[in-house]
């Protein structure tokens, strides 16, 4: 039998792939119906009468954002409150379209088991939550990386991947989209930060185009982890959904890159 959850604001019964769908909504900015479809194993038309019945709800926002692309979808704060997520409704930055949609891509991957096995995955947005809130409170940023610099309010600024994984090695691998090339100093600061930074065993930069891939690799040459930077060039057609095409991540040379050095493949 189903599960069945009442959410008191709406009286809607929330059945298990209700759940599975508002909860990785929970930990992201927005999942296009493919992503939707994957996560569920089902086909994309029944993806849309899904988030069409949340969207009724009032549960999610399901909308094109850009004409020829996938509808998207993204929670809202009664979707979250119907999961128990302590989390702020997102909202879209349509500079980060491509971005968003990457990265939801990377974690269906991780998921899958193409990063090799997991015990544990922290979106970016959860650790920046996180990390608000207790600094807010007057305590330490807990999963941000320091970049050795002051923000306007004099509080320590932070990196955060946009993916950090727990392998079950019992290393952690940030993982990073990279596809703008950001400048010299900034991506320097990143690399130092990274460098200086005990708990991040393994970085893995999947990168847009070889410019960027060559902008990596110096600034964690400089910084001294060379080695400990993987560097890997997404295909030419991107990551689909957001005219640049599925980041599907070969599995092989995903988890080949994420091996800490002497473990066993």
């Amino acid at each position: 039998m189903p599960l069945l959850i009442m959410t008191p604001a709406t009286d809607f019964s929330l059945t298990a792939a209700d759940l599975s769908v508002l909860g990785p909504l929970a930990e992201h900015r927005i999942l296009i119906v493919p992503q939707v479809a994957a996560l569920l194993g089902v086909s994309e038309r029944t993806a849309v009468r899904r988030l069409k019945r949340l969207d009724d709800a009032g549960l999610v926002l399901h909308r094109q954002i850009f004409a020829g692309a996938p509808h998207a979808a993204r929670i809202t704060s009664p979707g979250l409150r119907a999961v128990g997520s302590e989390l702020k409704a997102p909202s879209v930055n349509l500079n980060e379209y491509r971005h968003d949609v990457g990265v939801a891509w990377l974690w269906l991957a991780a998921r899958a088991g193409s990063f090799g096995e997991l015990t544990g995955m922290t979106s970016d947005r959860r650790m920046q939550a996180v990390d608000a809130a207790a600094v807010s409170a007057g305590g330490r940023a807990q999963w941000g990386v320091g970049v050795g610099m002051f923000g306007y309010h004099g509080t320590p600024q932070h990196h955060y991947p946009d993916l950090l994984l727990e392998l079950a090695s019992g290393h952690r691998a940030a993982v990073e989209l990279e596809l703008t090339s950001k400048s010299v100093r900034r991506m320097s600061r990143i690399m130092l930060a990274y460098a200086s930074d005990a708990r991040i065993d393994q970085v893995l930069y999947l990168v847009g185009n070889q410019r960027i891939a060559q902008r990596v690799t110096e600034s964690a040459r400089r910084a001294g982890i060379g080695d400990r930077v993987h560097v890997q060039l997404l295909a030419p057609d991107g990551i689909e959904g957001a005219a640049l095409g599925g980041a599907r991540v070969p599995p092989r040379a995903a988890g080949h890159a994420l091996q800490p050095q002497g473990a066993e493949r």
